[in-house]
């Protein structure tokens, strides 16, 4: 198998994952894991790092770095300073003030908004004529050069589905689409989130895997969602599908019939271009809500952001990933627990914590629970509504307080139980019946009172043991108790 084919045999690859199905597993249940945290983080650093990288074009730098990161970006542009020309950076700057002036008129004036739409193709007309009229002045800036005319040749006939380096082709360019796939679906989401637009995932892979299965046979390379390119289409005012259509048709008639129109064409306006469109997605402003209200989102956000800038897209967004599913764990296995207290003057309960005017409710701690039960958090809970009571009990002791009589768990928020968490119900009644506390459930949800029927556990609290409401719980045991009292 020759390079040729070998080449696109690995172009091919990626879009077979449609057929593999993968993009169940994949797109349909890690994007989700692709938290709004992560995104804000992942377009900034994204940002950053794409625009550094038109350093190049913005510098006249021609040696530069191939790789992704922060540090060999800088070290490139510090270590090639002979290579800085001042012409370049001069034309290069001036065009970039020029758009990023004509960004900032259509953003506080709206009705002006062609201005940044036409400032780009109108730089790119401008800078072309400059280079062609003053081309014996300007030899040194970096052009885009001669370009062929014509569309790609067909290369289906240079696909082949075996020789000993198939196995090697496959493995590559699974790997290779899912790379590119969990980046692409970034970049969507990202601009789907600035403009409050859902995209699904397993159509994005779809979309992926038949354009690639298309460019296989135009001698094409794989290709995803790029981010710079994007942003540079949702910087021109681009809002729908159409858009794509119309660049594809620009394209075509460039390539037929305008490509030595580009000869030309400065590469530093290009870099101009993309710095400008990609400026605008860092949102710090974000970042910093997210300190304020979610100190492990803005994790994932940092990861996210230093992950792209400092080691790659893949392993920042996996980082960022990590630290959601640590969230989600952290949740799950230590659900929140809030102790209720009574509304003066109603039969409303709510967090002492929360609301001021909730007192406590003598001799009946109450206790809610926001989270299904099940064999992660059970054994969490039971230790907490254990510690809670002795707590309780300090407090009685100290205040002198009448004792406790009953504990109630409001379980209106408890959405699941399974069988762990079954069984931790049934230790706590049994333990507090042994220091004779009454245990009462209030409000077990649908699903919840079907598996504690099944299981016999409704047996252990009889006839007053389950309520609707706390403020039934609490008026029939205090009319129970006042009987009992009374009667001895």
């Amino acid at each position: 198998m020759n390079s040729i084919s070998m080449s696109k045999l690995l172009s091919l690859l990626p879009s077979l994952l449609v057929y593999f199905r993968l993009h169940w597993v994949f797109s349909g249940f890690i994007i989700y894991f692709l938290s709004k945290a992560t995104l804000i983080g992942f377009m900034s650093g994204a940002a950053i790092l794409v625009s550094l990288q038109q350093l190049k074009g913005l510098f006249g730098i021609i040696h530069f770095t191939g790789k992704m990161q922060i540090i060999p970006v800088l070290d490139s542009v510090f270590s090639n300073r002979k290579e800085w020309s001042w012409k370049t950076m001069v034309m290069g700057f001036c065009f970039l003030v020029i758009l990023l002036a004509a960004r900032q008129i259509s953003l506080k004036k709206p009705k002006l908004f062609w201005i940044s739409v036409v400032a780009p193709l109108t730089s790119v007309i401008l800078s072309t004529i400059l280079v062609y009229v003053f081309r014996s002045k300007f030899h040194d800036i970096s052009q885009i050069g001669r370009l062929q005319k014509g569309v790609n040749p067909s290369s289906a006939n240079m696909l082949f589905f075996n020789g000993p380096q198939l196995s090697l082709a496959i493995k590559t360019g699974i790997v290779t689409g899912i790379l590119s796939l969990t980046e692409g679906i970034a970049v969507g989401r990202t601009f789907a989130s600035m403009e409050n637009y859902q995209i699904d995932g397993n159509k994005e892979m779809t979309a992926v895997g038949i354009m690639n299965m298309a460019g296989s046979c135009a001698s094409c390379y794989v290709s995803s969602g790029s981010f710079s390119r994007s942003a540079v289409n949702y910087n021109a005012g681009a809002k729908t599908a159409i858009s794509n259509i119309v660049m594809a048709a620009t394209v075509l008639i460039t390539l037929l019939f305008l490509m030595p129109l580009f000869t030309y064409t400065p590469n530093l306006i290009l870099s101009a271009i993309i710095v400008t469109a990609v400026i605008g997605l860092i949102d710090y402003e974000a970042a910093f809500k997210l300190w304020k209200l979610d100190k492990i989102d803005f994790l994932a956000c940092s990861c996210s952001f230093f992950g792209v800038l400092f080691i790659s897209v893949q392993i920042g967004l996996a980082i960022a990933v990590g630290v959601s599913v640590f969230k989600i764990i952290l949740h799950v296995t230590r659900p929140n627990t809030l102790v209720l207290g009574n509304i003066p003057g109603t039969q409303i309960y709510r967090s002492v914590n929360r609301y001021e005017n909730a007192s406590r409710v003598p001799s009946f701690p109450i206790l809610g629970i926001e989270s299904p039960i099940f064999f992660a958090n059970s054994s969490y809970l039971q230790e907490r509504i254990l510690r809670w009571i002795r707590e309780e009990e300090t407090k009685i002791e100290k205040s002198r307080e009448e004792t406790l009589k009953c504990v109630v768990l409001d379980m209106t928020a408890v959405t699941a139980i399974d069988t762990s968490g079954i069984d931790a119900i049934s230790e706590l009644q049994r333990r507090l019946s042994r220091r004779s506390l009454k245990l009462v459930l209030v409000n077990p949800v649908g699903t919840v009172t079907e598996k504690l029927h099944h299981s016999k556990i409704l047996d252990l609290f009889q006839s007053n043991g389950l309520y609707l409401t706390v403020g039934e719980a609490v008026g029939d045991i205090s009319s129970l108790l006042e009987t009992s009292v009374s009667n001895g």
